[in-house]
This record gives structure tokens, C-alpha cells and sequence, in this order.
């Protein structure tokens, strides 16, 4: 065979193998769920960002997170980043700047009653409104009712507590530094970390509150997760019963998007985190040995020891921004300053406050880093911690484009005060039982989706004729979704997707920006992962829209638990989705719940089919070409003499000179 008879073969052949890969590619798509991610928003303006500064000044005070996302300096992955064997891992809810903190969600008694709880590392108790509460805010879900669960005991008086006055009961009381205050009894129950937590339902002992005031009467969450140093502390408690291992991990989302991750545990940390020495000797907080900070890669001119003075450097997840001593904000300021060469100083959003500002840095907060000078925070062993602009700045709630400083001076108190708008998009380590503190700067809206935990059983289920309002276990008939018989499978309900009609009531001018945000909350309020969240559809006349939603199984799941279900469903059928109040009204129009679609035969199988049949086709022609190989170096090339008419064949006969 000649070279050119095998070269005509090739196309053939190219057409064989990209047809193949078509049919392969297009069957694997086929088996996927549709598992779509919303886009981050760049052009949305912070709201409300701003009027907290003085409400945080120590060791607590509803943070806020920003909504970007910053590009990750790590890939997540479950090879880079693993939790220990026995943890509790749990998703992170709400904004530090749009409310002021990070929730999570406890059950709590038997049957159990959800509480969403401010995660806070400076609180050492863990607390929620009771029933017999004169004084309590309205807050997110209804209060404990501890006649109504089978589980509760009252924690009796002890020479280890403060007891009443009737010395009968322990009682607790909390005061913070924005003057709110939390008191009341202390009690023990069964403590449940969610349906996605492989970590075991718990006894704990807890706060049940009988008086609020101040901010903690006023926010939207239930209460707070205590996760300081102390006997009364969740972490302490989980690790005096030997069920995670004495560390715990945070992770906040950056200024685009809000949520996260939590571990109650251990994790096997990435090479790259950073780690500082944090003494459980030297305060009641999270310390840690900050020795520096550069800006722009130059070192602010300060004495080390300024980053020690009274408390320490503190790292405090229940407080917003950062506070520094006095001299050391003054050099930041003017070394910062001095790094803005195209933006222009503005007034702040709240005139009651001396913010900071600047406009010209454009709407997209990934492309901060153009306008902003990198900052790096130094440790004792020679470490640095890289931050962002995000890391620092938060956004003018009232200028488009516009940022403000959020790093202010802590008064006169010498303690450095690191809150959480300074670990954005950084996962932190709490490593107690090695006495540190590590930092990875990562992408923390995504991590709670690529620790991929596997589902444990759900909460206990509460004994027959148990009724409580805070159960998912209870609801009235009128809100009990109707499963039809064919959805059982034998053992539970299988149902593969619930969708639901949400009328809404804006002031935007256009939503269809602002649905990634609105997903996110959807998510958090029913209690599911984001990437669940899908958008079916959505049609807008003027403010009014109308958005049809989409919840499917979480990760690699083929349906969703009758649990999981009931609990989606009893929130949708009571209209009990609470939605920052910048989304204007809302009502769920219908809802409704799809069952599992059984596969054919073919379906299950046609993977294996598919594959066989690339192995055959690759086979055929891999001996295709091994025998066109062969037969042309089997047929000799006949040998033709210089001159020969044949090899003239595409030349053009010479044309004699005139």
C-alpha cells in the first residue's frame, strides 16, 4: 500500500474517534442530575455595611460577612483537606456585614427543636430563649419548650455553679461589651448537629435565657454558640466526652457571597495553612503572637510589643472588624493611604461615624487587589498571614464602587482585636490540643460543598404522641404534605425533587442579579446546601416576580430522605422562610414533591454497554492500523529511474525561449 493510499485514511479514521468521544460524552451527561452554581455578583452594594462599629468593641457582637468571592489562593479538595474521623461538620449561615454574625443550626431536646445560634469563639456558653422568658426578643425560630421534651433536665444547684436565689437551680449571665446582656437557667439535653453531621447526637448542658437585652434582644438569631474556653463550653464539653478530638475549625465566606463551614473536631490541615502559637494561659480568648504588619510589602514601624498590651491579639469570630491599639492604627492609615494613587477620599455611609472611604475602586471586589495594597500580618515564628483587600475593607452601602476601611482604633484599650471580616475566605483552625492557631486563605462558600460529608441519621424522632411547634417531627394536618403511595420504597420515602412557586415583592430594578444572593439565604432557611438550590425559572413585571425553585438531593444522593422532606415541606406549607427584609415580601404559591424515577435496565447498565463497546471499537482500530502499518512495509517501493517520465507527472512542460 502506498503512502498516500494510507494518508487518504486518516480523516477516516479522526471522524471514527470524535464520534465516539460525541456518543460517550453526551451518555455521561445523561446520568448527571443538573447540578448548575449561580454566578458570583459583582454589582452588589453592601447594605447596612457600616453602622456596627462601636457595637463590637470586644469579645462578642454580631458580625456581618461581605458578599464576593474572592479567587481562592488553594483548590479545595478531599486529598488536600480532611476532617478527622469523629467531627461535626456543619454548614455557616447569613453575612458578617449584611447581619452582623455567622449562624449555625443546633437541635436541641426530644423531640428536637432547631435553633439558629451565632457562632461566637468569645462566649463560653451556649444559649437559646425558653418558653417561661419574660423578657426575649422575636427571633428566628419559636422558643425552647423544655415541658416538651421527654429529655431535659434541669441542671440542680452544686458547689461547681451559681445557683438561684431559692438555691434549687444552676443559673448563668452574660454581659458584653455593646451593654447587651443574656441570662438565665442552665439545663441538659440531647444536643443534635444536623442531618449531615456524622458526629452523634449529645447530652449537653446549656443556657436557657429568661432575659435579654440590648442587641441580643434585638437580632434575628436565636442565641449563641458558645465556643471559648470553659467548662460550659460545647467544644469542652464534645471533648471531656472523648466523641472529637479537642479542635475545631471556621471558615467565613469573602464579600460577594456570606455562609461556610464549621468543624466541631479535627482536620487534617493543608501544607500551605499557617500556624502561630496560641497560650491558653494568657487569656480567656483566642490569642495569638502577632508580632507585625506590612503593607505593600513594607513593615509599619512599630514596637512588637504593641500587639501585646492587656488582653493580647485577640481572635474573636462574634465581633465584626478589626481593632488595633492606637498607634497602630495610625500607622496603617497612613501607610495605606499612601498606597492609593487613583481613588478618591469620600464621606462615609453613616454620618454618625468617621468612616474611612474611597471611591474609583470599581464594583468588582475580585479586582481589589488593583487598587489596594496586599497586607500581611507576621507571627512570632517568622510566619505571614497574606491578606486581601477584602480582608480589610468592607463596602459603601451608599456609593457603587465605593469602600471603606474596616480596621478602626480600639479607644484607649491596648488589645488587638482581630474580628471576623479579617479571616475571610480563610479557613481557621482552632487547634487547642496543640496550643495554635492555623490560617489558609481558601474559598469558604464553596467548602462546605467539597467536604462532601456523607449523610448520618437525622436527629432522634421524637416519641408517638410528642407534640411541640419547634419540631420538624410535628406539624397540624393542614400543613402535612401528602405523599402519595407510590413514593414508598420498602423502608422510607424516596423522593428525588421538591419544587415550590415563590411570589416576590422587590424594590429592584432587576432580581435576576440579586438570585444567587437570594438562593444562598433559601438555602440557609430550609436548611440545605446551596448547590441544591436550583432556579427553574423566573418571570418579572415591574417589582413583582414570581421564581419557580428546585431543591434536589444533596451531592451524589438519587433522593431525599422522608425526614429530610418533611422538614423542607413544613417550612415551605407555613410560609416560615425568613428573608432579609432588602428582598421585600414574599409568599410560596404552591409547592410540590416529585418521587424518585425509577431506571430502566438499560439505564443502569448502559455505562458498562458504553464502555465495552469503546473497548471494542479502540481495539478494532488499533488492528486496523497495525495491519495498514504492516502491509506498507510489506509492499516494496518500485524503483525509478532519475529522469523518469512518472516522476514529472505534476510539472508543467518547459517552454522553449523566443
Amino acid at each position: 500500500m502506498s503512502t498516500a493510499l494510507f494518508t487518504n485514511k486518516l480523516p477516516f479514521l479522526t471522524v471514527i474517534v470524535l464520534l465516539i468521544n460525541y456518543v460517550v460524552v453526551s451518555c455521561l451527561r445523561i446520568s448527571d442530575v443538573s447540578n448548575e452554581s449561580f454566578i458570583s455578583l459583582s454589582s452588589t452594594n453592601g447594605i447596612g455595611e457600616g453602622n456596627h462599629r462601636n457595637n463590637h468593641t470586644t469579645m462578642f457582637l454580631p458580625l456581618f460577612p461581605p458578599r464576593e468571592i474572592s479567587p481562592p489562593r488553594g483548590e479545595l479538595s478531599r486529598r488536600h483537606l480532611q476532617k478527622s474521623p469523629s467531627s461535626a461538620c456543619m454548614p455557616l449561615h447569613d453575612d458578617l456585614l449584611l447581619n452582623g454574625y455567622y449562624t449555625t443550626c443546633l437541635w436541641i431536646g426530644t423531640p428536637p427543636q432547631r435553633f439558629a445560634l451565632i457562632v461566637d469563639t468569645g462566649s463560653t456558653v451556649t444559649y437559646v430563649p425558653c418558653s417561661t422568658c419574660e423578657q426575649c426578643g422575636n427571633h428566628q425560630d419559636p422558643k425552647f419548650q423544655p415541658e416538651m421534651s421527654s429529655t431535659y433536665q434541669p441542671v440542680k444547684c452544686n458547689v461547681d455553679c451559681t445557683c438561684n436565689n431559692e438555691r434549687e437551680q444552676c443559673i448563668y449571665e452574660r454581659q458584653y461589651a455593646e451593654m447587651s446582656s443574656s441570662s438565665g437557667v442552665l439545663g441538659e439535653d440531647i444536643v443534635s448537629f444536623g442531618n449531615q453531621s456524622e458526629l452523634a447526637p449529645q447530652r449537653a448542658v446549656f443556657g436557657c435565657e429568661n432575659l435579654e437585652t440590648g442587641d441580643l434582644y434585638n437580632q434575628h438569631a436565636d442565641g449563641i454558640m458558645g465556643l471559648g474556653r470553659g467548662d460550659l463550653s460545647i467544644v469542652d464539653q464534645l471533648v471531656e466526652k472523648h466523641v472529637i478530638s479537642d479542635s475545631f475549625s471556621l471558615c467565613y465566606g469573602g464579600m460577594d457571597f456570606g455562609g461556610g463551614a464549621m468543624v466541631l473536631g479535627g482536620i487534617n490541615p493543608p501544607s500551605e495553612m499557617v500556624f502561630t502559637h496560641s497560650d491558653p494561659l494568657r487569656s480567656p480568648y483566642y490569642n495569638i503572637e502577632l508580632k507585625g504588619i506590612h503593607v505593600a510589602g513594607k513593615a509599619l514601624n512599630l514596637n512588637p510589643q504593641i500587639f501585646d498590651g492587656k488582653h493580647g491579639t485577640v481572635l474573636d469570630s462574634g465581633t465584626t472588624y478589626v481593632y488595633l491599639p492606637e498607634a497602630a492604627f495610625v500607622a496603617f492609615k497612613s501607610v495605606v493611604m499612601k498606597e492609593l494613587h487613583s481613588l478618591r477620599e469620600i464621606e462615609g455611609p453613616d454620618p454618625n461615624y468617621k468612616d474611612i472611604c474611597f471611591s474609583g475602586a470599581g464594583s468588582d471586589g475580585s479586582q481589589l487587589s488593583k487598587s489596594f495594597p496586599s497586607v500581611d500580618m507576621v507571627f512570632s515564628n517568622g510566619k505571614k498571614l497574606s491578606l486581601t483587600p477584602e480582608n480589610y475593607l468592607f463596602r459603601h452601602s451608599k456609593v457603587r464602587g465605593a469602600y471603606c476601611f474596616g480596621i478602626f482604633q480600639n479607644g484607649k484599650d491596648p488589645t488587638t482585636l482581630l474580628g471576623g471580616i479579617i479571616v475571610r475566605n480563610t479557613l481557621v483552625s482552632y487547634d487547642r490540643e496543640n496550643e495554635r492557631i492555623g490560617f489558609w486563605k481558601t474559598n469558604c462558600s464553596k467548602l462546605w460543598d467539597t467536604l462532601n460529608v456523607s449523610s448520618s441519621p437525622p436527629p432522634p424522632s421524637p416519641p408517638s404522641g410528642m407534640d411541640n411547634r419547634n419540631s420538624t417531627a410535628h406539624m397540624t394536618p393542614a400543613l402535612t404534605p401528602s405523599v402519595p403511595s407510590e413514593y414508598y420504597a420498602p423502608g422510607e420515602i424516596k423522593i428525588g425533587l421538591i419544587s415550590f412557586d415563590m411570589s416576590l415583592s422587590t424594590g429592584f430594578s432587576e432580581l435576576k442579579p440579586r438570585v444567587p444572593e437570594l438562593a444562598h439565604f433559601i438555602a440557609q432557611e430550609l436548611d440545605v446546601y446551596f448547590s441544591q438550590v436550583h432556579l427553574m425559572n423566573l418571570s418579572t413585571k415591574g417589582n413583582d416576580s414570581l421564581i419557580r425553585w428546585a431543591i434536589f438531593p444533596a451531592g451524589s444522593a438519587d433522593y431525599m430522605s422522608h425526614t429530610t422532606t418533611m422538614e423542607i415541606t413544613s417550612r415551605l406549607a407555613g410560609d416560615r422562610l425568613h428573608l432579609p427584609d432588602t428582598f421585600g415580601s414574599y409568599k410560596i404559591v404552591k409547592w410540590d414533591i416529585e418521587p424518585l424515577q425509577k431506571r430502566t435496565r438499560w439505564q443502569q447498565s448502559y455505562l458498562v454497554v458504553v464502555v465495552a463497546l469503546l473497548v471494542i471499537l479502540i481495539l478494532g482500530l488499533s488492528a486496523s492500523l497495525g495491519w495498514f502499518i504492516w502491509r506498507r512495509r510489506q509492499t516494496p517501493t518500485p524503483y525509478d529511474p532519475l529522469g523518469s517520465v512518472e516522476t514529472m507527472t505534476d510539472e508543467k512542460e518547459l517552454q522553449p525561449l523566443n
